[in-house]
């Protein structure tokens, strides 16, 4: 349907330009209205004629269909994002998702390692090796400023001021944000630069960029992945981590230091707060563990 097509386009161009959404965000939101307009194309509707009844009809499809209470809530927000579009655009004059609920979501809190864990992985690294020096600048990077591994990968020179103690961090919807950077940091990445990549072949291209595989070329999140996973099996940490997990970990070893919940929302690049609230969340579930094991009514026999 022309109609679908033409909406679908300006809707992803407002995404892009407006909106500012990563490529990632935009292709989500757009698998969500294909879905919309493949059931809708089944009754000839346009996007202009659809109902709340039509939508709430495709729920209850989904459901149907096995999807989980996360996927259901994530494919109904693309759609409450989209009718917004319509409305703002006034291709329509009404919301017909207005009335649509979303599914209700435990809250899974993330895994996050303990402060003796992540040295064991830090430890479990052969600095003999020639990617050494380059993987223990890495973790403490993760860990220290907590950022994202597309952040990590993407860290550029002249995003580095380390004589002010920050690193310029580029992320979601290419909004740029300071983070303050440890002495280790600044100690490690210093040696790896000076001793293990300055003796790289270095691709044209990738000069500016901090972090480099053996072959002189940009790091891979993949890669990032690999290494993280690598060193886990050899530090005998059980726990299913990922880089994300170094960033879970910054989070709440803040909470538990007892840092400001503002701050750390900042420093995490996340647009809002009760994104960030979640490492209360892991805080309080510490605070917990800490009585049930010290407490001395707890301790008695």
């Amino acid at each position: 349907m022309k109609n679908w097509e033409r909406t679908i386009k300006q809707f992803v161009h407002y995404l892009k330009i407006e909106r500012s959404l990563a490529e990632n965000s935009i292709f989500a939101y757009q698998q969500d209205i294909a879905k919309l307009r493949d059931f809708c194309e089944s009754y000839t509707l346009s996007p202009e004629h659809i109902q709340t009844g039509h939508l709430k009809q495709f729920v209850a499809e989904l459901y149907d269909m096995g999807l989980s209470a996360r996927s259901q809530a994530r494919i109904i927000s693309g759609w409450k994002q989209f009718f917004d579009f319509l409305v703002l655009e006034e291709i329509r004059k009404d919301d017909p998702s207005e009335a649509l609920e979303l599914p209700k979501i435990g809250r899974k809190l993330p895994e996050v390692l303990t402060i003796e864990e992540i040295d064991a992985l830090i430890d479990a690294i052969d600095l003999s090796s020639n990617e050494g020096q380059r993987n223990k600048a890495i973790l403490e990077t993760l860990y220290s400023c907590g950022i994202r591994v597309s952040e990590l990968v993407s860290l550029r020179f002249e995003d580095c001021f380390f004589e002010e103690g920050f690193i310029r961090v580029i992320g979601k919807g290419n909004k740029e944000r300071l983070v303050p950077v440890s002495p280790s940091v600044i100690e490690e990445v210093g040696e790896y630069v000076e001793h293990d990549r300055s003796n790289l072949l270095i691709k044209k291209g990738h000069e500016q960029f901090v972090f480099l595989n053996r072959r002189g070329a940009q790091l891979t999140r993949v890669m990032i992945f690999t290494i993280i996973k690598r060193l886990a099996d050899l530090a005998g940490i059980k726990k299913n981590i990922s880089p994300h997990t170094f960033r879970h970990s910054f989070a709440t070893h803040l909470i538990e230091g007892g840092a400001n919940l503002r701050a750390i929302q900042d420093m995490l690049g996340h647009e809002s707060i009760t994104t960030t609230e979640i490492y209360t969340h892991l805080d309080q579930r510490f605070l917990r563990e800490a009585i049930l094991s010290y407490h001395p009514r707890n301790t008695l026999n």
